[in-house]
């Protein structure tokens, strides 16, 4: 995939390091940015989504992108700088979205974007620790200067603490025998790498369950991620003050790739439509095409809902 060069109007070859975005059309559609507007970013990652919602914003309009891995921002800031000043980037938590529009003297915007998926500078980078991939250092933070880390949880954590977290948030069957199996090696060999946590995974899961779709070690993975980086205490903290944050007519769009982020927002835009404080555009969520997924299979578990401030 080429994106444009909006300085020499030649197509820009894609980097590696760069984080494919996903549903492009699905998300200026429904998000409908204009001139003028001031838009939000709140996962803007290595800016896939802003490069293509700017030029929509000329000549006059603000888009703040946030997000609390400063590598991201970095990139992020070398991919948008043909766009200012319009743009604003700030070093966050989209759970903290009121605190960081005050800094700009902004109270309400028109527009609110939250990809929630984990960015391919993460996935693909084993010194972060995301993947069982590659060897790596047990680490999981979105933000490197948050306290704790994916090493903390499985080393300190009671066996059923550690059990109910791989079982809620990876929705992992065999969480249990997982959580026994960490403890139990950790009493003699500290488990500080992926690829060690990756092979515990695997000798706690029976045998003719081990063979999927998935590999064995996703869901225990995925879990560690969402609980480190509490991916469900700020989606939650955000969707409550949304309604103060959107002017009438301002809309917001999330994309989600776990079962419980997208009952989360499901269930706070149906409640807010019950209640008067804005319509939901899409009644059910949209899905990324077939050719969408061909080409990016990261995508294949995203989900778009979006509404509207009454």
């Amino acid at each position: 995939m080429h994106v444009l060069d909006v300085a020499t109007m030649r197509p820009q070859a894609p980097s590696p390091e760069w984080h494919q975005p996903i549903m492009i059309e699905e998300v200026l559609d429904l998000l409908n940015p204009r001139p003028g507007a001031v838009i939000v970013d709140g996962t803007v990652g290595t800016g896939g989504h802003s490069l293509a919602l700017l030029p929509r914003l000329l000549p006059d309009g603000t888009l703040l992108a946030v997000d609390r891995d400063p590598e991201a921002l970095k990139i992020a800031s070398a991919r948008l700088r043909e766009f200012q000043p319009l743009v604003h980037l700030e070093r966050g938590n989209y759970r903290h979205l009121a605190s960081l529009l005050a800094r700009h003297g902004l109270s309400r915007v028109d527009g609110l974007l939250l990809d929630l998926g984990v960015s391919s500078l993460h996935l693909d980078r084993a010194d972060r620790g995301f993947s069982f991939s590659d060897e790596g250092p047990l680490d999981m933070r979105m933000d490197p200067d948050h306290d704790t880390t994916a090493a903390a949880l499985v080393n300190e954590l009671p066996a059923d603490e550690l059990a109910r977290l791989i079982g809620t948030l990876g929705e992992e069957r065999f969480a249990g025998r997982i959580a026994q199996g960490i403890v139990q090696e950790r009493t003699t060999h500290p488990l500080t790498t992926t690829k060690h946590l990756a092979q515990i995974v695997i000798r706690a899961i029976p045998a003719g369950a081990r063979h999927g779709r998935l590999h064995a070690a996703t869901r225990t993975f995925q879990a560690l991620r969402m609980a480190v980086n509490d991916e469900l205490g700020a989606l939650e903290t955000l969707l409550s003050a949304l309604p103060a944050l959107l002017n009438p007519g301002g809309r917001a769009v999330i994309l989600t790739f776990h079962s419980l982020e997208d009952r989360l927002v499901k269930r706070a835009f149906l409640e807010g439509q019950g209640n008067g404080v804005w319509m939901v555009l899409t009644k059910k969520p949209l899905r990324p095409s077939t050719k969408e997924i061909a080409r990016n299979p990261r995508a294949r578990s995203a989900k778009l809902r979006a509404v509207e401030r009454q």
